[in-house]
């Protein structure tokens, strides 16, 4: 099948998907310009698989009846909603931007289809870890999914994310290795017209900005910052290079604006600061890895517009508050992170609502603002309660950066920690790099709304992201979340929460934008201002708006060589025999029994016959299995036991290690020769039987098991 029809077949599910859930989503946001249109599609995403994974884990249904049961359910709900609402309602006045957004749905769609197509790989960075995910999720018949890395175990991550990438994958009758690469497409193309839908619904409720054409102008703005803006780093393409990872001052180099980009390192804006990670959507959909973050941008998006929708309409209504529950749940299970992130901006939202300024007096009604707090957490509780039965966290305290000598002796008080040499603090210069261009439309418009009168709902919901947002941004600073990593101790920490910052400050400075030009006019501002202004602003979004064009081509070869979505081919060349015999497995190895294969470091090729058909091995890439598990101690005995299997001349010893893992399979390919020298297959002769031969690849049944 061409890649043009399989784009098609997968549109044509999130088309049938958005339909089904329209009658619900168009209830939920009826305030909105669009009515939500594009959210009923993530909403039955998330809602369909969210009840596959509940009647899964029941183990009274597979997962292949747990999709049909669930789809049915959800016929049946919305059917029963469009019955309230009215079928002719759901699309009066609003079929020409339905239309136009599955358009941009569509183009968008394609666009990063035929990007992702002229790098297809599923390899690198961390693809093994997310494509074993999905792949030992499409194997299982119950849940929680069994962890390919580390038998016996389930895998102890946060997978609704990829959980849902095998749900569609199965809807769609499509292969994961070419699913895997929609999803990405599909992740960012979501994400973009989500973005659009809030943009558009922030401007349209201003008095005096209710005009199609500034809607549309603020949402593509908007959907434009969110998913494919960077930051401010790109002025360093005017400039000689710096070592990577070695950032200085841009006054310290050479300015060279005629050899632009100067052999700019798009990576390096998400690694400015010593030691941390600062990513954002764009650089995230360039590198490609189908993680938690962003897997979990279009429920993100979704919950903001809830949460938005709910303030517009001061609605604190207990249905309301169960679906912000529910979706913090999904966050959770997702990026845990964000969960914890969205309910702040719940709460914050509550706590507006329940205030009230009369006269110059405050009130605030601490029953008003008690009641949905309180049944959002306890139905994220209850929503979550499935998934936490199976995980267990892998975060063990909250270090304080730069603490003083006193606490440094105590060592740890709860679960704060106090640690010596923990003091990385990020210079002013670099947060301006990385957030000046959101922080200067931030203070231009403090500046306008002073200056003006009528300050609308739309304006404190901005400002509540913005207030948000600058604390994500400030938090990495004074704490950090302690992990494994030794010297990247606020990596994860900075990561995930200026990530979101990075999201909710774009969403407010597409509306800023057009805010603060609509002000300038009625407000007369003097021209000796207002063009300078405009000058830098004009300059800076050149700089944020140039990073896709610098990151895009150098990762994807210039756009040249369009090599098709399937992103197993690459094994092909590089393994042409093991490549061979993994497409065997596919074939004809039902179920998830044991198979043995080469044991290897994070971020390498080893582990490639569990990710690619999902059949659990022994150990895989152990730095991740370390992280997940808590302790090196839990997976490190394991390389020595995957060594003595293949190398070991003590049959009995061999035969032992088999019973304890259950192993069932032996792969014996280009890499476990490589790895182990000294492989004796004499061992796996008595004990099974060769099942697959082709080149130099072995596949062995271990006999009894």
């Amino acid at each position: 099948m061409s890649d043009i029809l399989v784009i098609f077949q997968w549109f044509a599910v999130f088309l049938l998907i958005g339909l089904i859930f329209l009658p619900l989503t168009s209830l939920i946001f009826s305030n909105f310009f669009d009515r939500g249109y594009i959210f009923s599609k993530t909403l039955g995403i998330v809602f369909i698989s969210y009840l596959t994974f509940l009647l899964a884990s029941s183990r009274v249904f597979t997962f292949n009846l747990s999709i049909v049961l669930a789809i049915f359910v959800s016929l049946a709900l919305n059917y029963f909603v469009s019955r309230r609402v009215g079928i002719r309602n759901l699309f009066k006045g609003k079929v020409l931007i339905f239309v136009l957004e599955e358009i941009i749905f569509l183009v968008f769609l394609s666009f990063w289809t035929y990007v992702r197509g002229n790098q297809p790989d599923i390899n690198g960075l961390e693809k093994f870890m997310d494509f074993g995910f999905v792949n030992s999720i499409l194997r299982a018949d119950y849940f929680p999914p069994k962890d390919i890395w580390f038998t016996p175990f389930s895998i102890n991550y946060y997978y609704f994310g990829h959980l849902t990438t095998a749900v569609l994958t199965r809807i769609s009758a499509i292969p994961s290795n070419i699913s895997f690469n929609l999803m990405i497409a599909v992740l960012f193309a979501l994400s973009f017209v989500s973005s659009f839908s809030i943009g558009a619904t922030l401007i349209s409720k201003i008095k005096d900005q209710k005009s199609k054409i500034k809607s549309l102008f603020v949402g593509f703005l908007t959907a434009f910052l969110v998913t494919l803006a960077g930051n401010i780093h790109t002025i360093y393409a005017l400039f000689k290079p710096y070592p990577n990872e070695n950032p200085v001052p841009v006054w310290q180099l050479e300015f060279s604006p005629f050899t632009f980009p100067n052999s700019y390192w798009y990576p390096n804006a998400t690694r400015f600061i010593y030691n941390t990670i600062h990513e954002f959507p764009i650089y995230s959909w360039v590198v490609a890895d189908l993680h938690g973050h962003v897997l979990d941008i279009p429920i993100v998006l979704l919950t903001i517009a809830l949460i938005l929708s709910v303030f517009l309409k001061n609605n604190l209504r207990t249905l309301n508050s169960i679906l912000i529950g529910f979706l913090l749940s999904i966050m959770y299970t997702t990026n845990a992170w964000d969960g914890i992130i969205y309910f702040l901006l719940a709460v914050i939202v509550f706590f507006v609502l329940s205030s009230n300024l009369n006269k110059g007096k405050l009130t605030f009604s601490l029953l008003k603002f008690l009641k949905p707090t309180i049944t959002v957490l306890i139905s994220y509780f209850i929503f979550s309660f499935p998934f936490n039965l199976g995980f267990k966290p892998f975060v063990s305290g909250i270090g304080l950066l730069c603490a003083p000598k006193s606490l440094i002796a105590i060592g740890k008080i709860g679960p704060f920690l106090f640690e010596a040499d923990h003091c990385q603090l990020s210079p002013l210069y670099q947060l301006f790099i990385l957030y000046g261009f959101f922080y200067f439309l931030v203070v231009s418009y403090f500046f306008i709304l002073k200056r003006i009168k009528d300050i609308s709902k739309n304006d404190i919901f901005v400002i509540i992201l913005i207030v948000l947002s600058s604390i994500l941004i400030i938090l990495p600073e004074i704490v950090y979340i302690k992990d494994i990593y030794p010297s990247h101790y606020r990596a994860n920490t900075m990561f995930k929460l200026v990530y979101q910052g990075f999201i909710m400050l774009s969403i407010s400075c597409g509306y800023i934008i057009l805010r603060v030009f609509s002000a300038v006019k009625k407000l007369k501002i003097n021209l000796n201002i207002f063009i300078p202004w405009s000058a830098v602003l004009l300059f800076l979004l050149f700089l944020i708006s140039v990073y896709p064009f610098l990151a895009i081509p150098s990762y994807y070869n210039n756009l040249q060589r369009y090599k098709g979505i399937n992103g197993t081919t690459y094994l092909k060349s590089l393994y042409p025999d093991d490549f061979e015999a993994i497409s065997w497995l596919n074939k004809n190895i039902k179920g998830q029994p044991v198979i043995l294969e080469a044991q290897g470091d994070s971020y390498t090729d080893y582990a490639r016959v569990s990710s690619n058909t999902g059949l659990p091995t022994v150990l895989g890439w152990t730095v991740h299995e370390w992280l997940w598990r808590g302790s090196y101690e839990i997976p490190a005995p394991r390389i020595k036991d995957v060594e003595d299997l293949y190398q070991s001349g003590d049959l009995s010893l061999v035969k032992s290690l088999i019973q304890k893992y259950k192993i069932s399979l032996v792969f014996v390919g280009s890499l476990e020769m490589e790895k182990y020298t000294k492989i004796n297959e004499n061992n796996f002769k008595k004990l099974g039987i060769l099942i697959y031969e082709n080149g130099g690849t072995k596949i062995y049944k271990i006999k009894g098991i």
